[in-house]
């Protein structure tokens, strides 16, 4: 994303990609670069920027709802119980992105996901282990990072599927491991003050799953 800023309607000054919509505006000031520790909440971004592949967020954004709906707000487990039926019916929803590749790797992400847990005890504990030290730096324009390659390595070695590092920095940027709100910005020191705030998690005894 760009480091450039507009002045909104409301007379605030945000990353110029963000203004397009009021939608898109929203999601800027209360969600993009703001740090999220849920398990849920990190693997829908991680499906949902694997349908993104190709598209704009902002298409993803519009369709976000009617995601979390046949995702079942992207509980994993839920997810992984998802079969060839599932698929099916989902290719036949217009309200997601109809692409029987990203659908399935959504399917097969949740699998691996609770594989993951497993082993580490969160997602979230895995994931929190990529920001980089310096994650309160001046705005980044790269599309990629040292951090969203090892990240992207990781995961594929893993079996994750649409988790390039291209990917990953986007997931990363959204989901607060870094602030690249641009300089001026009126939700850069917004996010850094939550960023300053967060405890990042730390691995958990992993679940004894079927017990």
């Amino acid at each position: 994303m760009s480091g450039a800023t507009l002045i909104g309607v409301d007379g605030r000054r945000r990353c110029a990609w963000c203004t397009v919509s009021a939608q898109y505006s929203a999601y800027h000031d209360t969600e993009w670069g703001f740090p999220v520790a849920e398990d849920r909440r990190l693997f829908e971004k991680l499906s949902l920027e694997g349908f993104q592949a190709g598209l704009s967020w902002r298409t993803i954004l519009a369709k976000r709802d009617r995601f979390r709906t046949v995702f079942h707000h992207f509980e994993i487990d839920r997810v992984a119980r998802f079969g060839v039926r599932e698929v099916e019916r989902l290719l036949q929803d217009p309200g997601i992105v109809r692409h029987r590749g990203k659908i399935e790797a959504v399917i097969h992400n949740a699998r691996c996901a609770q594989e993951l847990i497993g082993r580490e005890g969160s997602l979230a504990a895995f994931i929190w282990r990529y920001r980089p030290d310096h994650a309160r730096r001046a705005p980044s324009t790269a599309a990629t990072s040292p951090q969203s390659m090892a990240l992207s390595k990781d995961l594929k070695r893993l079996g994750w599927r649409f988790a390039g590092p291209t990917t990953m920095y986007a997931f990363m940027q959204a989901m607060g491991l870094v602030n690249d709100h641009a300089a001026t910005c009126v939700i850069r020191a917004e996010a850094e003050q939550a960023w300053e705030r967060f405890e990042a998690p730390a691995p958990s005894r992993p679940s004894r799953r079927g017990a």
